[in-house]
Parts: structure tokens; C-alpha cells; sequence
């Protein structure tokens, strides 16, 4: 019996672990080993330039053995470190399963002899509702190509979860839906793609630089369609040219750019001139959003979130508006702000003001009443239901009118349409909360306009962008 209870509980335990199935031939298996490796390499490396003011989106990174292509691959570690991500989306080839779309891993940890990395199963959902998504962890099988990067990820990122992505065949529709969810999962947590590729293979040095270095200009030029007619025309590239493709729509979706850091062949590490495989390390970023948004600090917003409590008790149970002293610029500057209110999970009510003209500190005492008392759509909020209560707090960048719905971004603009005597608002995460795509989105801020749901098409309709700052008490206590 006891036997077969440790048979039991080993065979769940491993069901739920990823091991890996390549250290001691691509990498070392000893851990001091491969951690004094890693640190050496990363050690080695000299960026001459920085990222204060950019926020990095993702990196390119070879997946051969560490002899070959760890020093390549550090020049795109060596730029994360300091750098802190909830999640890193890993985006890799298939070397042994030929399949139809892509693979995910759904749950679970990946092992590495540095220590184990969680799969985000939270972002599942995101992924799964795509028609070409498979969630079959045999797919990751005697797959080098993401457990190559693991390591590197563990060292430099040691306390974020992974979604692991291996890339069967995929149309470029199905890529660009791909990059449309990695979008709408950036805008919830902060995330770092790294891209799992090797470049051309086995051509002599000469024409292998010649071939590397095209294939380089495509990246750096975010010339995914030369990347996508190589890729059909099966030109050997590079073995990850789907990831490469989906990392490049991305960062150009992002309006970012792509930097070269280092690009190297195997004829480094064997002196084999004759057939050599192509590495390259790249980094995408965009400007740092902070001078948009406010940027408040943890502190600044706990204090936001307290004006709000400490305002709706004062008022729900004697009728009185505390006032509030606050030594922060930012909370004193101008700006138009909306208070969420939720009961368990659904909404209770919300009520903004758009008009940027009072000290922010007092705009989301005054919103918290509406809220809570004024929202047509519910009944007054109660003093006995403020313990279930969770605060929510959307301050507003300015507005600007939308001139194509091609600059509409889901998840990242709010918007608000008028037309004529009607006007409707929503705010940034609420199409992400319901799943929306563009167009619903659209319908749905017609209809909370009182207007016909196509009405967004009409020509004396006027729609204006925005984004928002959004936090919680949630998020303050996590």
C-alpha cells in the first residue's frame, strides 16, 4: 500500500513539473555550475547604451548549445538586469512535432537546476480563446528550445512565471491574433517576450553573413512582410521565423523599436568555417509611458484609495464629507478622474468626472459619493455594505479626438462618443474585463450613449481616446 501511494503522489507530482531534458548536453546540469557559467557570460558583456527612459517589450535570444550561443545570448540578459516582470511569454519553434498552430503550456512548473518557474496559468484564458491554440503539454516534449532559455530567465528573473509558446504552422491572420492577446495581456500585468531563435543553419560563413545579415535589416526595419514571404518561399532564415514574426508585428503594434546587439555564428566557438548556424541577440522597447500617465507611487495611491474609504463611511453613515490635507504635487494637480465600486466582484457603481479643473485629491472624494448614491443603475450603496466593498481608481490622461479607428487601441484607450445631444463613456479595462474585440467595444460605447450601435460610423459622430492610471485595494495589498 505504501508503495503504491508514493507511486501515486510521484506520478502526480511529476504531472505538474516540467523536468528538463537538456542539461548536461546544451547546458550544465550541475547548478553551480551553470550558475557560475551564466554570470561569467553575462559578466562578460558591455552595453553601451540605456534604458532609463524606454520600457523593454522583449528580447531575441538563440536557443543552441551554451558553447555555441551563450555569449550571444547574454547580451539580451545582461540588458533585464534590475528589471522586474510578472510574466515572461516565451516564444519558440517546434524542432520535434510538426502541428497545426500553437502550443501552450497550461499549468504548472518548468524545471531548471537553478530552481522552478511557475507557468501563469491567470493568463490562460487570454490564449485559450483562441480557435488555433493547443494546450497539450506533450508538445513541449524533448523541446530545446524553450528549456534552452529557461536558465537565463531564472538567474535574471528569478521570481517570474512564464507562459511557455511553441509554434507549430500558423497563417499570418493567425499571428496577428496572437499579437492582438499578447497586446491585451501587456496591458494587465508587465510582461517581457523573449523570442527562442536560431538564425540561417549550415551554410558556409561567407553566405551565411550575407543571408543573416538581410534577415537582420528585416527585423531591425520591423519589415515583418519580407519575414512572412521568406517564410513561405521556405528560405532557411531562421528555425524561429513565426516567433520572429509575431515579436516584430508587436513591437511595431507598440510602436517601439528593435536594437541590434550582437550577432555571432557558431564558427566562434568550433573554427569550422564550412557550415556554421547564425545567432543574434535583439531587444524591443518603446518610450516609458510614465510622462503620460502620472506615475504615482504606492503611497500616493493608498492615499487615493483612503480619501475614497474614508469618505463614503463618513458620508454613508453620518452624512458628512471629511476633508483631507495632502502634501504630494501630483495629488494636487488637475486632473479628471472615475471611482469603481464593486460588491464582490461586480460592479456597484461608477461615476467619473472628465473635466480636468479640481485638485485630483478632492475629484475622487467628490466621484466616490456619486458612485455610491448616484449611479442610476443600482440602488444607493449602504454604510452596512461598505466591508464588501472594492475601491477603484481610473485618473485620466487628456483627451484627443480620434481620427482613424485604426488608432483605437482595445485594452490601452478609453473613449467617449458624442453626437449631438448624446455622450457616452468607458474606460480602458472595461472591453478587457468582457472580452470585447474593437468593433464590439464600439457597439457597446454607442449603446451606453443611448445610441444605435453602428452610430460610431456615422459622420457627425465625434470620438475621443484616452488612457487611464487604474488601481485598486486589490492590487495595493497584493
Amino acid at each position: 500500500m505504501v508503495t503504491l501511494l508514493i507511486l501515486f503522489f510521484n506520478k502526480v507530482f511529476s504531472q505538474s513539473i516540467k523536468n528538463y531534458e537538456f542539461a548536461g548536453f546544451f547546458y550544465p546540469a550541475n547548478s553551480f555550475s551553470l550558475d557560475k557559467l551564466i554570470t561569467d557570460f553575462i559578466s562578460q558583456v558591455s552595453i553601451s547604451y540605456s534604458y532609463e527612459d524606454r520600457k523593454i517589450l522583449g528580447i531575441i535570444s538563440p536557443h543552441a548549445g551554451y558553447i555555441y550561443s551563450g555569449k550571444v545570448a547574454a547580451y539580451s540578459y545582461k540588458i533585464l538586469l534590475g528589471e522586474n516582470f510578472d510574466t515572461v511569454i516565451i516564444l519558440a519553434p517546434t524542432h520535434r512535432y510538426y502541428f497545426e498552430g500553437v502550443g501552450i503550456y497550461p499549468q504548472g512548473y518548468f524545471d531548471t537546476p537553478l530552481g522552478k518557474l511557475q507557468v501563469d496559468k491567470d493568463l490562460l484564458p487570454y490564449f485559450s480563446s483562441l480557435d488555433f491554440v493547443r494546450l497539450e503539454p506533450e508538445l513541449f516534449s524533448a523541446e530545446h528550445s524553450i528549456e534552452v532559455q529557461l536558465p537565463f530567465i531564472k538567474k535574471v528573473l528569478p521570481q517570474c512565471k512564464i507562459v511557455p509558446i511553441v509554434f507549430g504552422r500558423l497563417s499570418l491572420e493567425e499571428i496577428r491574433e496572437l499579437v492582438d492577446k499578447i497586446y491585451e495581456v501587456s496591458l494587465i500585468k508587465n510582461t517581457l517576450v523573449v523570442v527562442s531563435t536560431d538564425l540561417s543553419h549550415y551554410y558556409p560563413y561567407e553566405k551565411a553573413k550575407i543571408i543573416d545579415s538581410q534577415t537582420i535589416s528585416y527585423i531591425e526595419n520591423e519589415d515583418f512582410d519580407s519575414l512572412w514571404k521568406s517564410f513561405i518561399l521556405e528560405e532557411n532564415r531562421a528555425c524561429g521565423m513565426l516567433p520572429l514574426i509575431t515579436f516584430v508585428i508587436y513591437v511595431k503594434e507598440k510602436e517601439g523599436d528593435i536594437i541590434i546587439n550582437k550577432y555571432d555564428t557558431s564558427a566562434t566557438a568550433t573554427k569550422d568555417s564550412k557550415s556554421v548556424v547564425g545567432y543574434l541577440s535583439a531587444i524591443g522597447y518603446c518610450l516609458d509611458e510614465k510622462e503620460e500617465k502620472m506615475g504615482l507611487t504606492k503611497e500616493e495611491k493608498l492615499t487615493l484609495l483612503n480619501i475614497v474609504r474614508n469618505t463614503l463611511e463618513n458620508y454613508l453613515e453620518k452624512k458628512e464629507i471629511p476633508e483631507f490635507k495632502v502634501d504630494s504635487q501630483r495629488l494636487l494637480e488637475k486632473r479628471g478622474a472615475f471611482v469603481t465600486l464593486k460588491k464582490h466582484g461586480q460592479l456597484r457603481g461608477c461615476i467619473g468626472r472628465t473635466v480636468a479643473d479640481t485638485a485630483l485629491y478632492k475629484v475622487v472624494s467628490m466621484v466616490a459619493i456619486d458612485s455610491a448614491v448616484n449611479d442610476p443603475r443600482f440602488p444607493p450603496v449602504t454604510s452596512r455594505e461598505m466591508k464588501d466593498i472594492e475601491i477603484e481608481i481610473s485618473i485620466l490622461t487628456p483627451f484627443e479626438r480620434v481620427k482613424s479607428l485604426d488608432e483605437i487601441k482595445v485594452g490601452e484607450h478609453g473613449l467617449l462618443i458624442q453626437k449631438g445631444f448624446y455622450s457616452g463613456l468607458l474606460l480602458p479595462q472595461v472591453p478587457l474585463e468582457y472580452g470585447w474585440d474593437k468593433k464590439t467595444y464600439l457597439e457597446h460605447l454607442c449603446l451606453k450613449a443611448g445610441l444605435p450601435t453602428d452610430a460610431y460610423k456615422d459622420r457627425d459622430t465625434t470620438i475621443y481616446k484616452f488612457s487611464a492610471e487604474v488601481f485598486s485595494e486589490h492590487q495595493i495589498r497584493e
